[in-house]
């Protein structure tokens, strides 16, 4: 007579039921839907977001900008020097305050504006829904975020 093993329960979740999953499965997709719009503009995705915050508020300081995109200095630091070598931001010295870096978009960097205009019409459509529902997902998104920055 076999004796059958009791089966063990599982000490994980599958992935497909892991919020976490879901969460970096979309960013995934997202990435995979930006690579061929942000090569047709010569932008990496980090970059991307980089100018979309500039584009949206000219002149913030180095550090403004890494609490925006939550990056730290030694990330954001190479990322805004092949910025500055394309020529599509500037960066300098705060008169006021030396310590502090000043970063504006350049005339290169505005007219790249213009090309990127597209990228984020394309997504939304991709995404396919709603204003509303999109509001409403990403305050979800940025709950969890930063519940999650809180326990770091």
């Amino acid at each position: 007579m076999s004796h059958k093993p009791e089966p063990v329960p599982p000490t994980h979740p599958d992935v497909d039921e892991m919020l976490c999953f879901s969460i970096y499965s979309a960013g995934h997709a997202f990435n995979q839907l930006y690579r061929p719009l942000l090569d047709a503009i010569g932008l990496t995705y980090p970059q991307y977001l980089v100018m979309v915050a500039l584009w949206n508020r000219d002149g913030r300081t180095v550090k403004e900008l890494g609490e925006t995109l939550f990056l730290d200095s030694s990330t954001l630091t190479p990322l805004l020097k092949r910025l500055e070598a394309a020529g599509l931001l500037t960066r300098t010295r705060n008169p006021q305050d030396e310590r502090q870096i000043l970063l504006h978009v350049s005339e290169k960097g505005r007219a790249l504006q213009q090309d990127a205009a597209p990228v984020a019409r394309c997504v939304g459509e991709a995404v396919g829904l709603d204003v509303g529902t999109i509001k409403t997902i990403q305050a979800a998104i940025d709950a969890i975020r930063d519940s999650l920055h809180k326990r770091a």
